[in-house]
């Protein structure tokens, strides 16, 4: 990393001892603690300390809630970080392939240690923006150790809760000597010795039971790209032999059957899904399995995925998913019971999907995820009093179908704040565009590809070699 590169985030300011936020309608997402139409949140270092009615504090820092929702930031349980100044390039994307060949079969094989840098730091932050504080990273194209250490390295720099998950190219050449060595490696350097860090490490390995034994002797996360019709049929022999459990995370779960999902509820396999996504890729069935895992006592986390085709906001995502339940459920009364009452997800449970159950997702259930006392004081404030939002005539509706990013006026990780005042705090916007500008033109050119902001369709890159 270049001195430049790494100067564009400023260190954040130090978390002041104590923080009192006033008058809020808390969301709690607690159910011991319940939601309070105006309540106080203590702060005291990177916790939370106290929730509840008119707190007597004294020597607080005081944020005046008035007009705002307080709640837990959002958990994004995964997302292809590397890829973020690929933004929008293939909006009209209509398969996993038109995906690929944007990504993977064009300009992965390109990125160098900055490029990877720039992507995963502007993710991050287009993150924080959004209100997501926590994310996992799955790194799909780790070609070097430096490779790695610049994903990393973005992460820490954002200010970010992340595990940053470990995974091979798909394509090109990649230095196949550093893996999966590589994974020791990295938690030696950057996680050993520093357990307060808001970086974790994974792992990215599909149904490879000797990369799972590597990554299970270091204690890491394993993390699969799982699609059920393709892959379903080696579920129940991975669990005779005991390969599946909690440190399983499973991201799409898409078609699968109730066989499969039986499995990975008994074997405790954490899984999350993609709402945008699986529609808009059109991934097996194109339909997100939500309703399927809830069905069988698992309550997913939602993900972004990737940012190449849409918006990196969790807000969409529960919208989404909201009306493909819906559209889900309207068939089945429609074609197999025109008795059958229509039952979809309410606002709450899509929002419990975004925090509660994104953390459990990540295995930072006892972290994050809802604002309870001992907890890291990850939440965010929403400004009700804006046009597009009063007056707020439901706390979750608002939340789920109304709000947007221009919304969030205050972001908080770990005590830190991260954002004031609809403003992300400590980025250098216009070193941040000069390197996104710079790492853009080189994976351009080196691709061969010649842009095209009106194009209805990526091209894939036809390469004379």
């Amino acid at each position: 990393m270049t001195d430049y590169i790494r100067n564009i985030v400023k260190k954040h300011t130090i978390t002041p001892p104590a923080t009192l936020i006033r008058g809020a309608t808390v969301l709690s997402m607690d159910e011991s603690i319940g939601n309070i139409e105006r309540g106080d949140i203590l702060i005291t270092g990177s916790n939370i300390t106290a929730v509840g009615k008119n707190l007597d504090v004294q020597d607080a820092h005081i944020i005046d809630a008035t007009n705002m929702i307080a709640m837990p930031g959002m958990v994004d349980s995964h997302r292809h970080s590397w890829e973020g100044q690929l933004r929008r390039i293939n909006p009209n994307a209509t398969c996993l392939d038109d995906y690929s060949n944007a990504t993977h079969f064009s300009f992965a094989k390109y990125y160098r240690p900055s490029d990877i840098y720039v992507g995963n730091l502007l993710t991050a932050l287009g993150a924080i923006d959004a209100g997501i504080t926590t994310i996992i990273d799955n790194s799909h194209n780790s070609r070097t150790a430096e490779h790695s250490d610049a994903a990393v390295e973005a992460l820490l720099d954002s200010g970010i809760r992340a595990i940053h998950a470990s995974g091979a190219p798909v394509s090109g050449e990649w230095d196949r000597a550093h893996w999966p060595g590589n994974w020791q490696r990295l938690q030696d350097k950057y996680f050993r010795n520093n357990p307060e860090s808001l970086v974790s490490l994974a792992v990215m390995a599909q149904l490879e039971p000797e990369l799972w034994y590597e990554a299970r002797r270091l204690g890491l996360p394993i993390i699969t790209e799982f699609f059920g019709a393709e892959m379903a049929s080696e579920l129940k022999s991975l669990h005779q032999q005991g390969l599946l459990g909690s440190d399983n995370i499973f991201n799409h779960c898409t078609a699968l059957p109730d066989e499969g999902w039986e499995i990975l509820r008994e074997a405790g396999v954490r899984v999350n899904v993609c709402p945008r996504s699986d529609s808009h890729y059109g991934i097996e069935s194109g339909m997100f399995a939500i309703e399927a895992a809830q069905r069988h006592g698992i309550n997913p986390g939602l993900s972004v995925d990737n940012e190449t085709s849409y918006s990196t906001d969790m807000f969409m995502e529960m919208r989404v998913a909201f009306y493909l339940q819906r559209v889900m459920g309207m068939h089945k009364q429609h074609c197999c019971d025109s008795g059958h009452s229509l039952a979809t997800l309410p606002a709450a449970q899509l929002l419990k999907s975004a925090t509660v159950d994104g953390a459990t997702c990540a295995g930072l259930q006892d972290k994050v995820g809802s604002l309870t006392p001992g907890k890291q004081a990850d939440l965010i404030l929403i400004n009700v009093a804006d046009l597009n939002l009063y007056p707020n005539g439901n706390a979750f509706g608002t939340v789920v179908h109304a709000a947007e990013r221009s919304n969030i006026d205050t972001v908080m990780i770990g005590g830190r704040i991260v954002k004031q005042n609809g403003k992300v705090l400590g980025v250098d916007s216009e070193r941040l565009r000069a390197a996104i500008d710079e790492s853009r033109e080189h994976l351009f050119a080196a691709a061969g590809y010649e842009p095209d902001i009106f194009a209805e369709k990526f091209l894939p890159i036809i390469q004379s070699n």
